[in-house]
């Protein structure tokens, strides 16, 4: 495939209070569990805009904007590849399965969507995201004037493209067993974000659960 998977890793983890991508989930580095998923979807991963040393678990495109967001880090990413496509997930959301990521780039392959992002009762969800190269300069242009949402900008870079983001319901393909998750947990907590320690406690039950 003319694609490559990147793991945000460049958040402040304010929150958390420690560094997010090092914080252990299932007795594993954050960082660890991203990468596992990328790579599941048969992707080569690597690591955009890190905060801390992460070379050890996979190469890092450095972020010299850190401090703008995880746009910057998408920015980045796309600026350092040669690839057409370009799968974007944080460092946050252990509980992805990876089938969904491939589900998420065969979609963006075959229909030719500039942005694809998973849809969840009707809200669409920001990562993980596909991404076209070609929408790199308006994503830069949304960084430098300062909207630095991803969603936003997402929305900015396909409008740009004559496009829109391509949001796709997840539930349906669940139920016509395109996409499955191997501890069988529903889909709504596929998404749980892994910002405070709460939500590591909250993500580890929901992992405990299912597969004792």
């Amino acid at each position: 495939m003319d694609a490559v998977g990147f793991v945000l890793a460049g958040g402040r983890s304010s929150r958390m209070g420690s560094e997010k991508a090092l914080v252990e989930f299932a007795g594993e580095p954050l960082v660890v569990h991203s990468l596992r998923i990328l790579r599941r979807a048969g992707l080569t991963a690597s690591i955009a805009g890190a905060r801390v040393p992460l070379e050890s678990f996979a190469p890092v495109v450095p972020d010299v904007e850190a401090d703008r967001g995880p746009l910057a880090g998408i920015c980045a990413a796309l600026a350092s590849s040669s690839t057409r496509w370009a799968v974007f997930l944080s460092v946050d959301l252990p509980l992805l399965p990876a089938s969904l990521v491939a589900f998420l780039l065969e979609t963006a392959l075959r229909d030719g969507t500039a942005i694809t992002v998973a849809e969840v009762n009707g809200f669409a969800q920001t990562f993980p995201a596909v991404v076209d190269r070609a929408a790199l300069p308006r994503l830069r242009r949304a960084l430098d004037s300062g909207k630095g949402g991803c969603y936003s900008a997402f929305q900015f870079s396909a409008a740009g493209l004559e496009q829109t983001v391509n949001a796709v319901p997840i539930e349906p393909a669940v139920e016509q067993r395109k996409l499955a998750h191997p501890n069988a947990l529903p889909v709504p907590n596929w998404f749980l974000n892994v910002n405070e320690p709460s939500d590591l406690a909250r993500a580890e039950a929901c992992w405990l659960a299912r597969i004792t």
